[in-house]
């Protein structure tokens, strides 16, 4: 699925260095606001080399992550990434920029990502989110998504990540 487009929005396949480019800058600039009140500076440092580095997510597009890129008319204003499982789709990532939240971007993501997973025949959603990130939590739960308990994942050089794993159940159309 290449995009979809409404009312300037629009989410576009990442296939491109560039593209690639453009996710780690959205990254380093997302996760340095948000994620550094709730993990520290040097897990967020740690994280973006190892997992939203351009090296890195060859390695994760390699195993079949796709990356996607979320337009407002010509401005990117974040990213997500999905991976099919066995019988679910796992929201990896999803990140809208700090200035661009609250104003429908991220639950239109959401309805992208959706269609993406009904359109795959699935109809299970799956997606980690941190514990202590409140705001995300509740969105997640005003979508429709369950939380399934926690999760604590391992990453490497003492970090943890403790999460909770979350699923939604979508009907299908």
């Amino acid at each position: 699925m290449q995009g979809k487009e409404n009312d300037g929005f629009r989410v576009t396949e990442v296939v491109s260095e560039t593209h690639l480019s453009l996710v780690e800058k959205l990254a380093e600039d997302i996760w340095t606001e948000h994620y550094t009140p709730i993990i520290g500076s040097d897990q967020v440092s740690y994280m973006l080399k190892n997992f939203q580095s351009v090296t890195a997510m060859h390695e994760q597009i390699k195993s079949g992550m796709v990356y996607y890129l979320i337009f407002t008319n010509s401005e990117a204003i974040g990213y997500l990434a999905v991976k099919k499982k066995v019988d679910e789709i796992f929201l990896s990532k999803i990140y809208i920029l700090a200035d661009r939240r609250g104003q429908g971007f991220g639950k239109e993501a959401m309805t992208f990502v959706e269609s993406m997973t009904r359109d795959s025949n699935f109809n299970v959603l799956s997606l980690t989110v941190n514990k202590n990130n409140d705001i995300a939590l509740k969105a997640y739960e005003k979508l429709g998504f369950v939380n399934q308990g926690p999760l604590e994942t391992d990453i490497g050089e003492g970090y943890i990540m403790d999460d909770f794993l979350m699923r939604k159940v979508l009907d299908q159309d």
